[in-house]
């Protein structure tokens, strides 16, 4: 039997029970647009919060008060000591150190006359503009005070400031946050939001202002901008070494930028690959699919069994017939299933322009090989059950 008598075998095969076949390779479509939809999702939403971190660089590192270690037998021992507005200005004078923003931040209302908004207030310094890639719209920045005694002012991020003033500009009105009074210096450039946090929906104060607002004794962080060109291990050591020195003990957590995106990729990458592992359920109720429509092809087709045997085809031949007619199936529903996931895509992007989804052609190209090993591990059974068939016995069959 050449080739040829193989492929139109095989197509004759398929053609000849459509609705069967139909029905046989949709289970797996509908697998395969699972898994290749949700990784999609995944490695979107992958990017999305890789990109959002990468904003501010890589030149930054993060020092919060608080150290947390495992001890013997899984005992967590942690200690917390108050990170002060002294230990950031300790920070800012090391030469590696460019920028530095101490900062507390909490949940106030944030008045202006009869208007009031329940919003997040961001208490920092004049560097955040730097280091928090911020941009003023109008007016100006937070100035350059003393931390301790910093004057009453308050930025006002573009969402807070139309809730607050309408088309008004709000720059020398006053707003109350609060019992303290504030004036307005400036608004903020629109920046959307970080990991669900809208920041422009938030109002920007000195932190020593933000101390006593939300009764705090000591900062809840600081994020620090070291000169380019420095590794982050070098700056890591010498900020380590003078918090030691300051507070006698690593009573502090020091995070770099690449430390967390690097946390942050290796979390979201197990998240997509377990969002694949859940769609490929589907994968395998398409392939028990397979092997019990061939398991009922055989049964049907005993007498044309026979024929094939009784003109001479070997218990090889056809065996790889009803296997490649299980492998064309599989990869017809998997082709099917990337046009069905092209569609869902397209209307996705369409209705919810705002999700992140980003398909891979790594996982596009793998769900075509899985596709066609589930036709291939499906149908080995049914095939070898048909090569097996006694023609003698097959062609009686009738």
């Amino acid at each position: 039997m050449h080739n040829r008598d193989f492929l139109r075998f095989i197509t004759r095969s398929v053609l000849a029970a459509r609705l069967r076949s139909v029905l046989t390779a949709l289970g797996i479509a509908i697998g395969i647009a699972a898994v290749t939809l949700l990784t999609a999702i995944g490695e979107g939403v992958r990017g999305y919060v890789l990109d959002t971190f990468s904003q501010f660089g890589t030149n930054i590192m993060n020092i919060a008060p608080g150290h947390s270690e495992t001890g013997g037998a899984g005992r967590l021992l942690s200690t917390v000591r108050p990170l002060t507005l002294e230990d950031a200005e300790a920070i800012a004078r090391l030469p590696e150190v460019r920028a530095i923003v101490p900062n507390v931040s909490g949940q106030a209302e944030v008045r202006a006359g009869s208007r009031g908004r329940h919003t997040m207030v961001l208490a920092g310094s004049s560097d955040a503009l730097d280091v928090w890639k911020l941009k003023v719209a109008s007016g100006s920045f937070l100035p350059r005070d003393d931390l301790r005694s910093a004057r009453a002012f308050a930025v006002l991020g573009a969402t807070l400031s139309e809730e607050l003033f309408g088309a008004r500009s709000p720059l020398g009105q006053w707003v109350r946050i609060g019992d303290s009074r504030f004036l307005v210096i400036g608004v903020l450039e629109r920046k959307g939001s970080l990991l669900g946090f809208d920041m422009d929906d938030a109002a920007y104060i000195p932190v020593g202002r933000g101390l006593p607002l939300f009764n705090r004794e000591g900062l809840m962080e600081t994020d620090i901008l070291f000169n380019a060109g420095l590794t982050p291990e070098k700056v890591e050591a010498k900020v380590r070494a003078l918090m030691i020195q300051r507070h006698g003990d690593e009573d502090f957590t020091l995070i770099t930028q690449a430390e967390m995106l690097g946390t942050l990729d290796r979390i979201l990458n197990v998240l997509t690959l377990s969002i694949a592992a859940l769609g490929s359920i589907s994968l395998l109720v398409g392939g028990v699919g397979i092997l019990t429509i061939m398991t009922t092809a055989v049964h049907e087709r005993v007498e044309e069994v026979g024929l094939l045997r009784a003109i001479g085809a070997t218990e090889k031949q056809v065996l790889l017939l009803f296997l490649g007619e299980a492998i064309v199936l599989s990869l017809l529903g998997g082709l099917g299933g990337l046009l069905l996931m092209a569609l869902v895509v397209g209307v996705l992007a369409l209705a919810l322009p705002g999700l992140p989804l980003a398909p891979q052609p790594v996982f596009i190209l793998a769900a075509l090989l899985v596709s066609g090993a589930i036709g291939l591990v499906a149908g080995v059974v049914p095939a070898r059950n048909a090569a097996r068939l006694d023609p003698i016995a097959s062609l009686r069959a009738e």
